[in-house]
């Protein structure tokens, strides 16, 4: 049954249990909603990369921390388009196209609706992560067919101003809000080893997990620590730790994805494996996620061959592939100037 009403004492208790005792119970949850030897992959691309205005104090791409990276304007639609042909051929089934923004500007939507289209018209599910949406973004976005936005929680509402102080926590839910209620799945979930306790995690998948209608999809990241950030000397999260995080949040949405998400380049097969039985049951495939690295796919190919696992093969509703593309629409973005440090 799944429930929206968990307490924090509920979930405190689960995470408390013997760790064989917890990987027992995810493991049954997960079989009764999913083939337990299916990984579900996505590849997620930076469509928009650097020059954000936001403080998160693990991004690289946030503009006031000095982390060398290159700042990149928003892409064409033919290469977004490539990329998720390249990304069809590995074995992705959903394609996630991330900018850095603090919330998409108008100017920008006409091109970011058509790259929708455009990957949706592939035969893939489509993700976005844009920053904040009002409510009419959220509605042009599904009207252009997306499957997934996602925006992340990342912490505890009691952690979460010593990790970011330029948006609120109530915005990110405010956001989730209004991708539900124009009909697209959620995307949302939480990054591990920020220097968060026991007690943030347990508050963290709370709020997942009684969210009106859990999360289809739930990314558990692990920091991935970058230099010139805040957080660039930060501690890793002890690795059974972060194993009881995901069998704690598949216990709590039995039925959503829980992807095993950024932090995985340095994950060895063995962790991995054990997340998979802890409940996960999707992750990233590509070398770079957004801005940082990731697993490679050839080393991807050999764990599930090695362990006798699959990719899930998702159905979804798309028209033919076009044979052209929207000369409008990749006209006004070829021919933009506006500079770099204001492309925000």
């Amino acid at each position: 049954m799944l429930r929206h009403d968990w307490a924090l004492a509920e979930i405190a208790a689960l995470f408390a249990q013997p760790l064989p005792e917890l990987l027992f119970q995810a493991q049954a949850v997960h079989r009764q909603h999913f083939d337990p030897l299916e990984i579900q992959a996505s590849t997620l691309l930076s469509i928009k990369t650097g020059a954000c205005p936001e403080d998160c104090q693990y991004c690289a791409q946030a503009s006031r921390y000095q982390t060398g990276l290159e700042r990149e304007k928003l892409l064409n639609v033919e290469e977004v388009v490539e990329a998720a042909r390249v990304a069809r051929a590995q074995g992705a089934s959903r394609f996630c196209m991330g900018a850095a923004w603090r919330s998409p500007h108008e100017r920008d939507m006409p091109v970011v609706l058509e790259m929708v289209r455009q990957v949706k018209a592939l035969g893939m599910e489509t993700c976005m992560t844009l920053g904040m949406l009002s409510a009419s973004q959220a509605d042009a976005l599904a009207a252009a067919g997306l499957d997934y936005y996602n925006h992340n929680l990342d912490t505890s509402p009691e952690f979460y101003e010593k990790i970011i102080s330029t948006r609120r926590y109530a915005d990110r839910l405010d956001t989730l809000t209004h991708v539900r209620n124009a009909g697209v799945k959620v995307c949302a979930g939480g990054i591990m080893g920020m220097g968060e306790v026991r007690e943030d995690r347990v508050s963290l998948l709370q709020q997942l997990a009684n969210l009106p209608q859990h999360p289809e999809s739930v990314p558990i990241n692990r920091l991935v620590p970058v230099p010139g950030t805040p957080l660039a000397e930060a501690p890793p999260i002890d690795e059974l730790e972060f194993v009881r995080t995901i069998a704690v949040a598949r216990l709590l949405m039995p039925k959503s994805w829980v992807r095993l998400s950024a932090g995985r380049e340095s994950m060895s097969d063995s962790l991995q494996l054990l997340c998979f039985m802890a409940g996960a049951n999707s992750l990233f495939l590509g070398c770079k996620l957004l801005t940082t690295p990731n697993a490679a796919v050839d080393r991807d190919q050999a764990l599930l061959q090695r362990t006798g696992m699959r990719w899930a093969k998702v159905a979804v509703d798309s028209q033919p592939e076009p044979l052209y593309y929207d000369a409008m629409a990749v006209s006004r973005q070829s021919v933009r100037t506006v500079e770099l440090g204001q492309d925000v």
